[in-house]
Protein backbone atom coordinates (compact mmCIF):
# COMPACT_ATOMS: atom_id res chain seq x y z
CA UNK A 1 0.00 0.00 0.00
CA UNK A 2 1.31 3.43 -0.97
CA UNK A 3 0.31 6.34 1.28
CA UNK A 4 3.23 8.67 0.50
CA UNK A 5 3.89 10.26 -2.87
CA UNK A 6 7.17 9.37 -4.56
CA UNK A 7 9.56 11.99 -5.96
CA UNK A 8 8.01 12.02 -9.46
CA UNK A 9 4.51 12.41 -8.07
CA UNK A 10 5.66 15.28 -5.85
CA UNK A 11 7.25 16.93 -8.88
CA UNK A 12 3.97 16.53 -10.77
CA UNK A 13 2.12 18.21 -7.92
CA UNK A 14 4.59 21.10 -7.82
CA UNK A 15 4.43 21.63 -11.58
CA UNK A 16 0.63 21.63 -11.69
CA UNK A 17 0.37 23.92 -8.66
CA UNK A 18 2.81 26.44 -10.13
CA UNK A 19 0.99 26.37 -13.48
CA UNK A 20 -2.41 26.97 -11.87
CA UNK A 21 -1.11 29.77 -9.63
CA UNK A 22 0.12 31.52 -12.76
CA UNK A 23 -2.67 30.67 -15.18
CA UNK A 24 -5.78 30.28 -13.02
CA UNK A 25 -5.59 32.69 -10.06
CA UNK A 26 -8.80 33.57 -8.17
CA UNK A 27 -9.59 36.55 -10.39
CA UNK A 28 -9.30 34.32 -13.49
CA UNK A 29 -11.58 31.73 -11.87
CA UNK A 30 -14.25 34.36 -11.28
CA UNK A 31 -14.00 35.67 -14.83
CA UNK A 32 -14.13 32.19 -16.34
CA UNK A 33 -17.11 30.93 -14.36
CA UNK A 34 -19.14 33.88 -15.64
CA UNK A 35 -18.50 33.13 -19.32
CA UNK A 36 -20.97 31.42 -21.62
CA UNK A 37 -18.91 28.22 -21.78
CA UNK A 38 -18.02 28.17 -18.10
CA UNK A 39 -14.43 27.13 -18.81
CA UNK A 40 -11.38 28.56 -20.58
CA UNK A 41 -10.70 26.66 -23.85
CA UNK A 42 -7.11 27.90 -23.97
CA UNK A 43 -6.38 26.74 -20.42
CA UNK A 44 -8.03 23.41 -21.24
CA UNK A 45 -5.79 23.05 -24.31
CA UNK A 46 -2.68 23.79 -22.28
CA UNK A 47 -3.66 21.29 -19.58
CA UNK A 48 -3.89 18.69 -22.34
CA UNK A 49 -1.03 19.56 -24.68
CA UNK A 50 1.59 21.24 -22.49
CA UNK A 51 1.11 19.26 -19.28
CA UNK A 52 -0.49 16.06 -20.59
CA UNK A 53 -2.95 15.92 -17.69
CA UNK A 54 -6.02 14.60 -19.49
CA UNK A 55 -4.64 11.17 -20.31
CA UNK A 56 -2.80 10.13 -17.17
CA UNK A 57 -4.75 6.85 -16.83
CA UNK A 58 -5.03 6.26 -20.59
CA UNK A 59 -2.69 3.60 -22.05
CA UNK A 60 -0.02 4.84 -24.42
CA UNK A 61 -1.57 3.11 -27.43
CA UNK A 62 -4.52 5.51 -27.17
CA UNK A 63 -2.37 8.62 -26.76
CA UNK A 64 -2.17 8.71 -22.98
CA UNK A 65 0.82 8.54 -20.66
CA UNK A 66 -0.14 5.26 -18.99
CA UNK A 67 0.57 6.66 -15.53
CA UNK A 68 -2.13 5.82 -12.99
CA UNK A 69 -4.87 6.88 -10.63
CA UNK A 70 -2.46 8.10 -7.96
CA UNK A 71 -1.11 10.60 -10.48
CA UNK A 72 -4.60 11.58 -11.59
CA UNK A 73 -5.59 12.08 -7.97
CA UNK A 74 -2.62 14.43 -7.53
CA UNK A 75 -3.84 16.51 -10.47
CA UNK A 76 -7.46 16.49 -9.27
CA UNK A 77 -6.24 17.65 -5.87
CA UNK A 78 -4.52 20.66 -7.39
CA UNK A 79 -7.49 21.52 -9.61
CA UNK A 80 -9.76 21.40 -6.55
CA UNK A 81 -7.34 23.50 -4.55
CA UNK A 82 -7.50 26.24 -7.21
CA UNK A 83 -11.25 25.78 -7.93
CA UNK A 84 -10.45 25.59 -11.63
CA UNK A 85 -13.65 25.79 -13.72
CA UNK A 86 -12.81 23.02 -16.20
CA UNK A 87 -14.54 19.82 -17.38
CA UNK A 88 -11.79 17.60 -15.94
CA UNK A 89 -14.11 15.42 -13.85
CA UNK A 90 -16.52 15.00 -16.76
CA UNK A 91 -14.05 14.37 -19.58
CA UNK A 92 -10.73 13.17 -18.14
CA UNK A 93 -12.43 11.05 -15.48
CA UNK A 94 -15.99 9.95 -16.29
CA UNK A 95 -15.78 9.75 -20.09
CA UNK A 96 -12.27 8.29 -20.16
CA UNK A 97 -13.02 5.71 -17.47
CA UNK A 98 -16.24 4.65 -19.19
CA UNK A 99 -14.47 3.95 -22.47
CA UNK A 100 -11.74 2.03 -20.64
CA UNK A 101 -14.28 0.07 -18.57
CA UNK A 102 -16.28 -1.05 -21.61
CA UNK A 103 -15.07 -3.70 -24.05
CA UNK A 104 -15.25 -1.73 -27.28
CA UNK A 105 -11.75 -1.60 -28.73
CA UNK A 106 -12.86 0.34 -31.79
CA UNK A 107 -14.54 3.02 -29.66
CA UNK A 108 -11.45 3.36 -27.46
CA UNK A 109 -9.13 3.69 -30.44
CA UNK A 110 -11.37 6.28 -32.09
CA UNK A 111 -12.50 8.40 -29.13
CA UNK A 112 -9.77 8.36 -26.48
CA UNK A 113 -6.99 10.19 -28.39
CA UNK A 114 -9.21 13.24 -28.98
CA UNK A 115 -10.19 13.33 -25.28
CA UNK A 116 -6.54 13.04 -24.24
CA UNK A 117 -5.52 15.92 -26.54
CA UNK A 118 -8.37 18.11 -25.33
CA UNK A 119 -9.76 18.31 -28.86
CA UNK A 120 -13.06 16.95 -27.61
CA UNK A 121 -14.85 17.16 -24.28
CA UNK A 122 -16.65 14.08 -23.09
CA UNK A 123 -19.16 13.41 -20.35
CA UNK A 124 -21.42 10.67 -19.04
CA UNK A 125 -25.21 10.88 -18.79
CA UNK A 126 -26.71 8.50 -16.24
CA UNK A 127 -28.80 10.32 -13.63
CA UNK A 128 -32.49 11.04 -14.14
CA UNK A 129 -33.37 12.14 -10.60
CA UNK A 130 -31.71 12.89 -7.29
CA UNK A 131 -30.08 9.95 -5.59
CA UNK A 132 -27.72 7.14 -6.66
CA UNK A 133 -27.34 6.42 -10.36
CA UNK A 134 -29.96 3.95 -11.61
CA UNK A 135 -28.23 0.75 -12.74
CA UNK A 136 -31.27 -0.21 -14.88
CA UNK A 137 -30.76 2.67 -17.30
CA UNK A 138 -33.81 4.53 -15.98
CA UNK A 139 -36.59 5.80 -18.22
CA UNK A 140 -34.23 6.73 -21.04
CA UNK A 141 -34.58 4.09 -23.73
CA UNK A 142 -32.54 3.04 -26.73
CA UNK A 143 -34.45 1.57 -29.67
CA UNK A 144 -33.02 -0.10 -32.75
CA UNK A 145 -34.68 1.00 -35.97
CA UNK A 146 -33.52 -0.21 -39.38
CA UNK A 147 -30.12 -1.12 -38.02
CA UNK A 148 -29.63 2.21 -36.24
CA UNK A 149 -30.09 3.10 -32.58
CA UNK A 150 -32.05 6.08 -31.29
CA UNK A 151 -32.30 7.49 -27.77
CA UNK A 152 -35.40 8.91 -26.10
CA UNK A 153 -35.61 10.34 -22.60
CA UNK A 154 -34.04 12.88 -20.26
CA UNK A 155 -30.78 12.79 -18.32
CA UNK A 156 -30.02 15.42 -15.70
CA UNK A 157 -27.17 16.65 -13.49
CA UNK A 158 -24.83 15.91 -16.41
CA UNK A 159 -21.37 17.32 -15.68
CA UNK A 160 -20.31 19.70 -18.47
CA UNK A 161 -23.34 18.50 -20.39
CA UNK A 162 -23.82 21.93 -21.94
CA UNK A 163 -20.36 21.95 -23.58
CA UNK A 164 -19.52 18.28 -24.15
CA UNK A 165 -19.41 17.13 -27.76
CA UNK A 166 -19.22 13.45 -26.82
CA UNK A 167 -21.93 12.13 -24.50
CA UNK A 168 -21.78 8.55 -23.23
CA UNK A 169 -25.34 7.62 -22.31
CA UNK A 170 -26.44 4.77 -20.05
CA UNK A 171 -29.87 3.72 -21.31
CA UNK A 172 -32.37 0.87 -21.12
CA UNK A 173 -32.87 -1.57 -24.01
CA UNK A 174 -35.12 -4.65 -24.36
CA UNK A 175 -32.05 -6.76 -23.52
CA UNK A 176 -31.09 -4.68 -20.46
CA UNK A 177 -29.01 -1.55 -19.82
CA UNK A 178 -26.33 -0.58 -22.33
CA UNK A 179 -23.90 2.21 -23.17
CA UNK A 180 -24.27 4.49 -26.18
CA UNK A 181 -22.16 7.27 -27.63
CA UNK A 182 -23.70 10.46 -29.01
CA UNK A 183 -21.62 12.82 -31.12
CA UNK A 184 -22.90 16.37 -30.74
CA UNK A 185 -20.40 19.20 -31.32
CA UNK A 186 -21.68 22.60 -30.24
CA UNK A 187 -21.35 23.92 -33.78
CA UNK A 188 -23.16 20.91 -35.27
CA UNK A 189 -25.51 19.53 -32.59
CA UNK A 190 -27.11 16.12 -32.94
CA UNK A 191 -30.68 16.24 -34.23
CA UNK A 192 -33.19 15.79 -31.43
CA UNK A 193 -30.78 16.64 -28.59
CA UNK A 194 -31.54 19.70 -26.46
CA UNK A 195 -29.42 20.98 -23.59
CA UNK A 196 -30.36 23.14 -20.63
CA UNK A 197 -27.72 24.58 -18.32
CA UNK A 198 -28.92 24.12 -14.75
CA UNK A 199 -28.63 26.86 -12.15
CA UNK A 200 -26.67 25.07 -9.46
CA UNK A 201 -25.16 26.07 -6.15
CA UNK A 202 -21.57 25.94 -7.39
CA UNK A 203 -20.80 28.51 -10.11
CA UNK A 204 -17.44 26.87 -10.85
CA UNK A 205 -18.97 23.53 -11.90
CA UNK A 206 -21.58 23.39 -14.67
CA UNK A 207 -24.41 20.85 -14.72
CA UNK A 208 -26.93 20.37 -17.52
CA UNK A 209 -30.14 18.58 -18.42
CA UNK A 210 -30.09 16.69 -21.71
CA UNK A 211 -33.28 15.72 -23.56
CA UNK A 212 -33.10 13.02 -26.23
CA UNK A 213 -35.85 12.80 -28.86
CA UNK A 214 -34.92 10.18 -31.42
CA UNK A 215 -31.22 11.07 -31.13
CA UNK A 216 -28.95 8.90 -33.26
CA UNK A 217 -26.50 6.93 -31.13
CA UNK A 218 -24.01 4.15 -31.56
CA UNK A 219 -23.67 1.33 -29.04
CA UNK A 220 -20.48 0.99 -27.00
CA UNK A 221 -19.93 -2.71 -26.48
CA UNK A 222 -19.73 -3.96 -22.90
CA UNK A 223 -20.01 -7.49 -21.58
CA UNK A 224 -21.55 -6.17 -18.36
CA UNK A 225 -22.71 -2.53 -18.66
CA UNK A 226 -23.86 -2.33 -15.02
CA UNK A 227 -20.49 -3.59 -13.76
CA UNK A 228 -18.77 -1.01 -15.96
CA UNK A 229 -20.97 1.70 -14.41
CA UNK A 230 -20.05 0.50 -10.92
CA UNK A 231 -16.35 0.69 -11.74
CA UNK A 232 -16.70 4.15 -13.31
CA UNK A 233 -18.63 5.39 -10.26
CA UNK A 234 -15.95 4.13 -7.89
CA UNK A 235 -13.09 5.65 -9.89
CA UNK A 236 -14.93 8.96 -10.18
CA UNK A 237 -15.55 8.94 -6.42
CA UNK A 238 -11.80 8.64 -5.86
CA UNK A 239 -11.03 11.52 -8.23
CA UNK A 240 -13.72 13.66 -6.62
CA UNK A 241 -12.34 12.89 -3.15
CA UNK A 242 -8.90 14.05 -4.29
CA UNK A 243 -10.44 17.26 -5.60
CA UNK A 244 -12.21 17.74 -2.26
CA UNK A 245 -8.94 17.21 -0.41
CA UNK A 246 -7.27 19.96 -2.40
CA UNK A 247 -10.10 22.38 -1.69
CA UNK A 248 -10.05 21.46 2.00
CA UNK A 249 -6.33 22.12 2.21
CA UNK A 250 -6.60 25.53 0.57
CA UNK A 251 -9.56 26.55 2.75
CA UNK A 252 -7.53 25.58 5.81
CA UNK A 253 -4.50 27.57 4.65
CA UNK A 254 -6.52 30.70 3.93
CA UNK A 255 -8.20 30.48 7.34
CA UNK A 256 -4.95 29.99 9.27
CA UNK A 257 -3.28 32.85 7.38
CA UNK A 258 -6.21 35.14 8.17
CA UNK A 259 -6.21 34.15 11.85
CA UNK A 260 -2.58 35.28 12.07
CA UNK A 261 -3.19 38.81 10.79
CA UNK A 262 -6.77 39.67 11.82
CA UNK A 263 -6.57 41.66 15.05
CA UNK A 264 -9.51 41.87 17.45
CA UNK A 265 -9.40 43.43 20.92
CA UNK A 266 -5.72 44.20 20.45
CA UNK A 267 -4.49 40.71 19.52
CA UNK A 268 -4.58 38.34 16.52
CA UNK A 269 -7.71 36.20 16.57
CA UNK A 270 -5.48 33.15 16.13
CA UNK A 271 -4.26 33.65 19.68
CA UNK A 272 -7.72 32.85 21.07
CA UNK A 273 -8.18 29.28 22.19
CA UNK A 274 -11.45 28.71 20.33
CA UNK A 275 -9.87 29.75 17.03
CA UNK A 276 -6.75 27.70 17.74
CA UNK A 277 -8.87 24.62 18.34
CA UNK A 278 -10.87 25.24 15.19
CA UNK A 279 -7.74 25.52 13.06
CA UNK A 280 -6.30 22.41 14.71
CA UNK A 281 -9.47 20.52 13.80
CA UNK A 282 -9.06 21.65 10.19
CA UNK A 283 -5.51 20.35 10.14
CA UNK A 284 -6.59 17.04 11.63
CA UNK A 285 -9.32 16.72 8.98
CA UNK A 286 -6.76 17.38 6.25
CA UNK A 287 -4.25 14.85 7.63
CA UNK A 288 -6.91 12.14 7.77
CA UNK A 289 -8.09 13.11 4.31
CA UNK A 290 -4.61 12.68 2.83
CA UNK A 291 -4.45 9.09 4.08
CA UNK A 292 -7.96 8.31 2.82
CA UNK A 293 -7.30 9.69 -0.67
CA UNK A 294 -3.87 8.09 -1.03
CA UNK A 295 -5.35 4.72 -0.03
CA UNK A 296 -8.31 5.09 -2.39
CA UNK A 297 -6.07 6.07 -5.33
CA UNK A 298 -3.80 3.10 -4.62
CA UNK A 299 -6.87 0.84 -4.58
CA UNK A 300 -7.97 2.35 -7.90
CA UNK A 301 -4.69 1.33 -9.50
CA UNK A 302 -5.14 -2.16 -8.03
CA UNK A 303 -8.65 -2.30 -9.53
CA UNK A 304 -7.34 -1.55 -13.02
CA UNK A 305 -5.07 -4.55 -12.61
CA UNK A 306 -8.08 -6.73 -11.81
CA UNK A 307 -8.56 -6.52 -8.03
CA UNK A 308 -11.77 -4.48 -7.71
CA UNK A 309 -12.92 -5.61 -4.25
CA UNK A 310 -10.76 -3.16 -2.30
CA UNK A 311 -11.70 -0.22 -4.52
CA UNK A 312 -15.42 -0.73 -3.92
CA UNK A 313 -14.84 -0.15 -0.21
CA UNK A 314 -12.14 2.52 -0.51
CA UNK A 315 -14.20 4.67 -2.88
CA UNK A 316 -17.18 4.76 -0.52
CA UNK A 317 -14.92 5.48 2.45
CA UNK A 318 -13.39 8.37 0.54
CA UNK A 319 -16.77 9.98 -0.11
CA UNK A 320 -18.09 9.24 3.37
CA UNK A 321 -15.12 11.05 4.90
CA UNK A 322 -14.06 13.77 2.45
CA UNK A 323 -17.51 15.15 1.63
CA UNK A 324 -18.49 16.12 5.19
CA UNK A 325 -14.90 17.00 6.16
CA UNK A 326 -14.49 19.48 3.30
CA UNK A 327 -17.85 21.07 4.00
CA UNK A 328 -17.05 21.41 7.72
CA UNK A 329 -13.71 23.09 6.98
CA UNK A 330 -15.31 25.39 4.40
CA UNK A 331 -18.00 26.32 6.93
CA UNK A 332 -15.31 27.14 9.48
CA UNK A 333 -13.51 29.20 6.87
CA UNK A 334 -16.57 31.40 6.41
CA UNK A 335 -17.12 31.75 10.16
CA UNK A 336 -13.53 32.54 11.12
CA UNK A 337 -13.28 35.18 8.43
CA UNK A 338 -16.16 37.00 10.10
CA UNK A 339 -18.09 39.55 8.06
CA UNK A 340 -15.75 39.47 5.07
CA UNK A 341 -16.25 35.72 4.80
CA UNK A 342 -19.90 36.29 3.91
CA UNK A 343 -19.21 38.71 1.08
CA UNK A 344 -19.19 37.99 -2.65
CA UNK A 345 -15.74 39.59 -2.97
CA UNK A 346 -14.03 36.98 -0.78
CA UNK A 347 -13.32 33.47 -2.08
CA UNK A 348 -14.68 31.76 1.04
CA UNK A 349 -18.14 31.39 -0.45
CA UNK A 350 -16.72 29.69 -3.55
CA UNK A 351 -15.05 26.99 -1.46
CA UNK A 352 -18.20 26.67 0.64
CA UNK A 353 -20.38 26.15 -2.44
CA UNK A 354 -17.94 23.75 -4.06
CA UNK A 355 -17.74 21.76 -0.82
CA UNK A 356 -21.50 21.35 -0.48
CA UNK A 357 -22.14 20.58 -4.15
CA UNK A 358 -19.30 18.03 -4.20
CA UNK A 359 -20.59 16.38 -1.05
CA UNK A 360 -23.85 15.57 -2.88
CA UNK A 361 -22.54 15.08 -6.42
CA UNK A 362 -22.51 11.27 -6.43
CA UNK A 363 -25.00 10.83 -3.60
CA UNK A 364 -25.46 12.12 -0.07
CA UNK A 365 -23.18 10.77 2.71
CA UNK A 366 -26.05 8.60 4.02
CA UNK A 367 -26.33 6.95 0.60
CA UNK A 368 -22.59 6.27 0.52
CA UNK A 369 -22.82 4.74 3.99
CA UNK A 370 -25.68 2.49 2.85
CA UNK A 371 -23.70 1.36 -0.20
CA UNK A 372 -20.64 0.70 1.96
CA UNK A 373 -22.75 -1.42 4.31
CA UNK A 374 -24.02 -3.42 1.35
CA UNK A 375 -20.50 -3.98 0.04
CA UNK A 376 -19.32 -5.11 3.45
CA UNK A 377 -22.32 -7.39 3.84
CA UNK A 378 -23.48 -5.60 6.97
Amino acid sequence: MQLVLDSEQRELRSAVRKFLIDQSPPEKVRATMATELGYDPELWRRLAVELGLLGLVVPEEYGGSGAGHVERAVVAEELGRALVPAPFLASAVLAVDTLLACDDEAARAELLPALVEGERIGTVAVAEAAGPWDRSGGATTATERDGHWELDGTKTFVLAGDVADLVLVYAATPAGPAWFAVDSPLDNPAAGLSRTTLKGLDPTRRLARLRFAGVAARPVASADPAAALDLVTDLASVALAAEQLGGLERAMELTVDYAKVRVQFGRPIGSYQAVKHGCADMYSAWEHGVSVVRYAAWAADRAVEGDRAELSVAAELAQIYLGPAYFEVATGMVQYHGGIGYTWEHDAHLYYKRAKSSELLFGAPAQHRARLADRLGV
